[in-house]
């Protein structure tokens, strides 16, 4: 079996399980530990971290123990991260404050659930495991591996659609960011905190104000949210070039990549003919 066949039944078996537990299980679990300690947002955390059992089990099969929290981009800059997200997402929280009432009805359960838990356990699963294995670990390219993901996280958030018109937008918005946090992880050197952190300040803006019910908004929201986006790909861009750094998600990484051993074969045919050229 090819590594990347290997990898990518892994990667796709574990994010299955992991998908139909919590499918089913999840409630379930949120409600008895609810019972247990009394709080809604951390036995949401809670559960959250039980039905990604399967998760991290796929991580371990498919990398080494010590390189768990590499694996997943858990093990890079929280700082660089965080100051990227705070410039980006600046023009949102901006926007919003000037367009827009102070949410003067959030709770801490709103923090837990739909900020904190939404943006971490999201990017962790989607981004970190299913997209993240995939395109690290095998030759499919960019958009083979985040496809799937990508689908899944759009339709996920579908059930804040209340008609048809509603239901194509949140899908769109959905499954585009999806595959923005993606582009956005690779970039900065597959860390897992841009993405979260992204995510988390965006879904904070949304919430400390009285922008709209579901993922969609409105116009002027969208306007804000869409110079944050703006910022997200030309802040990267600028970055990379001030650092002399290529883009990863270019033509010869957008379907299928060169494998490892292609490219090791193809480093040391070139040093064995400088040496013959000396």
């Amino acid at each position: 079996m090819s590594k990347t066949l290997k990898i990518s039944t892994i990667t796709i078996v574990a994010f299955s399980i992991h998908f139909l537990f919590d499918g089913i299980y999840f409630k379930s679990i949120r409600s008895w530990m609810h019972e247990v300690i009394n709080q809604f947002g951390v036995s949401h955390i809670i559960a959250y971290l039980i039905v990604g059992i399967p998760i991290f089990a796929g991580t371990l099969l498919i990398g080494k123990q010590k390189e768990f929290f590499k694996n997943l981009g858990l093990d890079k800059s929280f700082l660089k991260a965080l100051a990227f997200a705070v410039v980006c997402t600046a023009p949102m929280f901006l926007g919003f404050s000037l367009l827009f009432d102070f949410n003067t009805d959030i709770k801490l359960n709103t923090i837990l659930v739909s900020i904190l838990a939404a943006a971490f356990f999201e990017e962790l699963y989607f981004r970190g495991f299913l997209f993240g294995q995939l395109y690290k670990h095998t030759s499919l390219g960019f958009i083979t591996s985040v496809l799937l993901g990508a689908l899944l996280f759009g339709l996920i958030h579908l059930y804040q659609s209340t008609d048809p018109i509603e239901l194509v937008g949140i899908f769109l918005i959905t499954f585009l960011g999806a595959i923005l946090f993606a582009w956005a992880y690779v970039e900065w050197n597959y860390n897992l905190w841009v993405p979260v952190l992204l995510h988390l300040l965006m879904n904070l803006a949304w919430e400390l104000f009285n922008v709209s019910d579901n993922a969609l908004g409105g116009a002027y929201s969208n306007v804000f949210r869409t110079i944050t986006i703006a910022l997200i790909i030309a802040v990267t861009i600028l970055y990379k070039k001030r650092k002399g750094l290529p883009l990863e998600i270019n033509k010869h990484t957008l379907f299928m990549k060169k494998s490892v051993s292609t490219k090791h074969v193809n480093k040391s045919a070139l040093r064995a003919k400088t040496r013959v050229a000396v």
